[in-house]
C-alpha cells in the first residue's frame, strides 16, 4: 500500500491535516477547555492535562503517520485555522482484512452544531477511498449519546457490546461497536457528499 498523502483534507468548514510540533499549545487549550467533558469517557484525558502530554502525543502521532500505524488529524475551522476544534484519527485493525477504525474527539465548545459529523463523514473517504478499507468499526462508550447519534447519521450499523473494555478513572466502561461495509459506504455516497458539505480537493497549505 502506499504511504497516506500527509497533504490537508477539507470538508465544508473545516481542514483535517497531520500534526505538526508547534500545535501542542492550541492542542493543551482544546482538552484543557473540554477537560471536565472528555474526562468521563477518554483514559488520556486526564483533569492536569499539560502541555507535555500534549506534545508527547504530538510526537508519537508524527512517528506512528510515518511507520502507517495511525493517521491522526488536527481540526481547524477554514475561518479560524489557528483554533484547535478537535482530533479525527484512522487506522487499521486488521491489513489483511482491510479493517479500519475512526477515532474522534471535539471540544466542548463545538458540540452540537454538527463538527463530529461532518469530520466523522470526510474520514470514511479516507479510509475507504484512499486507504480501501473494506469495513470501518467506531467504538462507543455505553452512555456517550452525543458519539452514539454521529454513528447513526452516518448509517453504521451497532452490532454489539464489548464489555468492561477499558477502565477509566478506575471505572470499567462497556463500549458498543458500530460498522460500516464499503458497499454501504458507496450506496450512501450521497449522504456522505451532503454530510462533508464540499467535495474538496487534497492542496498543500
Amino acid at each position: 500500500m502506499d504511504d497516506l498523502s500527509t497533504t490537508p483534507r477539507f470538508s465544508g468548514r473545516f481542514m483535517l491535516r497531520p500534526f505538526r510540533r508547534r500545535d501542542a499549545d492550541g492542542l493543551t487549550e482544546a482538552v484543557r477547555a473540554s477537560r471536565q467533558e472528555l474526562n468521563e469517557w477518554l483514559p488520556w484525558a486526564h483533569l492536569n492535562y499539560s502541555k507535555g502530554d500534549a506534545a508527547n502525543y504530538i510526537r508519537d502521532s508524527i512517528k506512528s503517520w510515518r511507520e502507517d500505524r495511525a493517521y491522526d488529524f488536527a481540526v481547524r475551522p477554514l475561518d479560524d485555522p489557528d483554533r484547535h476544534v478537535g482530533n479525527i484519527s484512522v487506522w487499521f485493525i486488521s491489513r489483511s482484512f482491510k479493517t479500519g477504525e475512526i477515532g474522534y474527539w471535539v471540544r466542548t465548545d463545538e458540540t452540537a452544531r454538527g463538527v463530529a459529523t461532518e469530520i466523522a463523514a470526510r474520514a470514511l473517504g479516507i479510509a475507504f477511498d484512499e486507504l480501501k478499507m473494506h469495513r470501518v468499526i467506531l467504538r462507543i462508550a455505553v452512555g456517550n449519546r452525543a458519539s452514539e447519534r454521529v454513528a447513526e447519521k452516518l448509517g453504521f450499523f451497532r452490532e454489539g457490546i464489548l464489555r468492561e473494555e477499558i477502565k477509566v478513572r478506575g471505572k470499567w466502561l462497556d463500549h458498543s461497536v458500530w460498522g460500516l461495509l464499503e458497499h454501504e459506504y458507496r450506496k450512501n455516497a450521497n449522504l456522505y457528499r451532503d454530510l462533508v458539505g464540499v467535495v474538496d480537493e487534497v492542496v498543500e497549505q
